[in-house]
């Protein structure tokens, strides 16, 4: 990488790095605590104070992907972070679920990953995009995994509203990153149209990621409805459970280095491929565990394939889309892309509880493995494209 390549890199992984830190801080704990406050009763209204965000995100990632292709990234990153700001200061200061649902939803709306992912693009060249997304990708799992394991003691500390005034304060850090780490991604070319969404929709091989984006995030959330209980099954109590995930996070970085090293060689599209196929074995071992013994030892091993399989997707998949989108479409075609990222964790979610509660965890683990096995054959055909030699902005 360029000097000006990895600063991009560094930069936007802090900001996507701050604002997932404040939001995997909460998860964890949210539906215990939340409990507490006045109308937290009401499972119902738990529910969706919990899963708001991901409705008013999925929701406003296109209009904020769309706006950073003709108003500059850099722009809509910093008003998008400010409302996420906004949103976890009004949680903080909540003094019933009503007040927590309104700061969710407020978070949720500043719906900035489009935009971030698109203005990694434009300052990187295709050669080097997917080690870029990586380091995005691998700070996002970092955060989760350290989430898991000091968010019971801050909530001990300061509970709910605290871990959402430090939400707020990481989501003001990643504004200074922006205003001051960043660099600007360069203008438009003279006459480029920006922000179609019609051509980004006709376009089959970004229609195939989206799928694919769609696919693997509702997998992923459906099958941690049931993973936890195979845990507790397998002898580990839930508060242990950060044993297996942290190390399996940890160790599965290193296969992004076979990642780098097949698309040095042009092979992009094979690791891609081989991705989808580790994720849909996994299914299958986790669907052999419900029907069998539960062991702990053969879940590890099947976590650790998981998340070997999930970060190189994490890492390769944004980058095709954003190789794929003429520049001047990125915002557009990034925003779609999370859209249908978003609305895979609400389907997953949503799905992944129905089957467990109507047909058990069984039939969950099978319905991940067709669904990844049908995309499978939707990705086939993709065609990927070369690696540019423009070279990244100098400033």
């Amino acid at each position: 990488m360029t000097p000006i390549e990895r600063r991009a890199s560094a930069s936007l992984a802090g900001i996507f790095a701050l604002r997932m830190l404040g939001l995997f801080l909460v998860l964890p704990v949210f539906a215990l605590e939340a409990r507490q406050y006045p109308g937290g009763e009401d499972p119902v209204l738990l529910g969706l104070a919990m899963g708001i965000y991901g409705l008013t995100q999925g929701l406003l990632q296109l209009p904020f992907g769309m706006a950073s292709d003709r108003y500059g990234r850099k722009r809509v990153i910093v008003l998008g972070l400010l409302i996420f700001g906004l949103g976890s200061f009004w949680a903080a200061a909540a003094t019933d679920l009503t007040g927590l649902l309104v700061g969710r939803s407020l978070q949720g709306a500043g719906a900035v990953s489009a935009a971030v992912t698109a203005l990694l693009a434009d300052l990187t060249r295709d050669e080097v995009r997917t080690k870029a997304m990586a380091l995005v990708g691998g700070s996002i799992g970092l955060m989760f995994a350290l989430s898991l394991v000091v968010s019971p003691v801050l909530t001990a500390w300061v509970g709910l509203s605290g871990l959402f005034g430090l939400t707020g304060v990481l989501a003001l850090l990643g504004v200074l990153v922006v205003i001051w780490g960043a660099p600007t991604a360069p203008e438009p070319e003279p006459g480029q149209a920006a922000g179609r969404l019609r051509d980004v929709l006709a376009h089959a091989d970004l229609m195939r990621l989206n799928v694919g984006v769609f696919v693997l995030h509702a997998v992923q959330l459906a099958m941690w409805v049931a993973v936890p209980a195979l845990l507790v099954q397998a002898g580990l109590q839930t508060g242990q459970h950060w044993q297996v995930y942290l190390p399996a996070v940890l160790v599965s970085f290193l296969f992004l280095g076979v990642v780098f090293a097949m698309e040095r060689r042009g092979h992009l599209k094979k690791v891609f491929l081989l991705s989808i196929a580790l994720i849909a074995v996994v299914e299958l071992g986790l669907f052999l565990q419900t029907v069998g013994t539960t062991r702990l030892s053969a879940m590890a091993v099947l976590l650790l394939v998981f998340f070997c399989g999930f970060n190189a997707l994490e890492a390769t998949q944004p980058s095709l889309a954003s190789r794929i989108a003429p520049r001047a479409l990125r915002g557009t075609a990034m925003g779609v892309y999370n859209t249908l990222q978003s609305l895979g964790f609400f389907v997953g979610g949503l799905m992944g509880g129905w089957l467990v509660k109507s047909w058990g965890s069984p039939a969950l683990f099978l319905c991940c493995a067709l669904a990844l096995l049908a995309w499978l054959l939707v990705a086939w055909p993709m065609q990927t494209p070369g690696r540019g030699a423009a070279p990244p902005p100098t400033a």
